[in-house]
């Protein structure tokens, strides 16, 4: 009878790792998709800013278009960003 509290006391400790361990991986491919939506984000801005640059009729259009572009990268950044922040908040 004592053998099986011993081994009883031991599972929570185990059960405490493996929940540690896949919390872990949760976050971090949590993280990795942030990171790579942020990359997506960013090659789409970059190839709209430069269709509309390519289309533009005059230099004031490029330059909106330049902005635009710039401006989607920003916020690809700070939305994946803000995911990184509130996972790691979660912890």
């Amino acid at each position: 009878m004592e053998e099986k509290m011993g081994s009883s006391s031991s599972a929570p400790l185990s059960n405490h790792k493996n929940t540690s361990w896949v919390s872990r991986l949760k976050k971090s491919c949590l993280s990795l998709a942030a990171s790579i939506q942020e990359s997506f984000r960013y090659v789409k801005a970059f190839f709209v800013g430069q269709a509309k640059t390519i289309t533009a009729r005059n230099e004031k259009e490029a330059s909106v278009a330049e902005l635009e572009a710039t401006k989607m990268q920003v916020e690809a950044a700070d939305a994946a960003e803000d995911i990184k922040n509130r996972l790691n908040k979660s912890a």
